[in-house]
């Protein structure tokens, strides 16, 4: 778990630098939330199809994919928008993961729609037995749009409940406000309550907490096929994203920095043997990104792809099609 947080706080770390020497134009991550998404990646059942978990995340969730085994240069690629980019051909944020082989639903910039998307997944999954479940998250003011409270309705139905674990990240921020500006709830997961749902509350910034926390809100998920609301107190180390400087934030409780000192209270990692592992991993991650940098652009007549399917075999998408028209002043 340690080594996984660590290569998390460093991906993260150089895609702030990558951003800031003009590699990327927009930098969004989860730096100080690397416990609790590490054991989130860890008791994942990753695959493709209903019988493995879905994954609605969203853009603070890097350290879940570094946990699942994504190549870390991928998540570069995005920030660089190459055309190398697995997830996204170079067309979106950074941290905007998409993977079909693992059910990670793409990930969207606007916050919380991944709330009302999960019950679809775990609609089909239900119909079709199985351990698999759904799992969605998202951050603490997130839960203000509507997309949560549908989720929380479509989830709890009497007779028709889902096998979905609804997690929140409550970071204490919604961009520059505080949260205890908005919450008249003491506790986020109290909501559910009211839906009769399971809840749970946990220090997110402990990965042996987190890690026991999630497996028993998965069990129960797994087992009772009903939904689980689970909110997980984290840090936000580096701001909210580049629009707020990514500048590292002092008086915040940093994960990594806790755990290394439990570990070597415990004998069970030197300060040296930490210190070499982060110059390794360092070192790496500089690396992987000059090679990205060399990496070619998106080709321009490209932009159209995936957007929409085409009419017929070997047609070009509708997209181009109507945007030609538009042009010519027909459409």
């Amino acid at each position: 778990m340690h080594e996984l947080m660590l290569r998390s706080r460093l991906l993260e770390e150089r895609l702030i630098r990558m951003q800031k020497q003009g590699d990327g134009y927009f930098w969004i991550g989860g730096p100080g939330e690397e416990a609790f998404n590490v054991a989130l990646g860890l008791l994942v059942d990753k695959g493709q199809g209903l019988a493995h978990d879905y994954l609605h995340l969203h853009y603070r969730s890097s350290a879940t994919l570094v946990a699942m085994g994504i190549d870390p240069a991928d998540a570069m690629r995005q920030m660089k928008n190459t055309a190398t980019d697995p997830y996204s051909g170079g067309r979106n944020f950074v941290s905007h993961y998409s993977i079909r082989a693992w059910n990670v639903v793409p990930i969207s910039s606007p916050i919380e729609v991944q709330f009302s998307m999960a019950p679809g997944t775990a609609m089909a999954q239900k119909r079709f037995g199985g351990r698999g479940i759904t799992i969605v998250q998202g951050g603490d003011a997130g839960t203000a749009e509507g997309d949560f409270a549908s989720c929380l309705v479509w989830t709890t139905r009497p007779a028709n409940e889902l096998p979905v674990l609804m997690i929140v990240t409550n970071n204490g921020y919604g961009i520059s406000t505080p949260g205890s500006e908005q919450h008249g709830e003491k506790r986020i997961a109290d909501r559910g309550k009211a839906f009769g749902m399971q809840t749970a509350v946990i220090d997110g910034n402990d990965p042996e907490t987190a890690y026991f926390g999630i497996k028993q809100a998965m069990d129960y998920v797994r087992t009772e096929r009903r939904p689980f609301l689970l909110e997980a107190k984290v840090s936000r180390l580096y701001g909210h994203s580049s629009s707020s400087g990514a500048n590292f934030v002092n008086d915040e409780m940093d994960c990594l920095a806790r755990f290394e000192k439990r570990l070597e209270e415990r004998s069970l990692l030197s300060r040296a043997k930490m210190d070499e592992m982060r110059i390794r991993e360092t070192q790496a991650m500089l690396e992987m990104s000059k090679r990205v940098r060399e990496e070619p652009q998106p080709d321009p007549r490209s932009i159209y792809d995936h957007v929409f399917a085409p009419t017929e075999a070997g047609g070009e998408p509708q997209a181009r099609r109507i945007a030609m028209r538009a042009v010519k002043g027909d459409a």
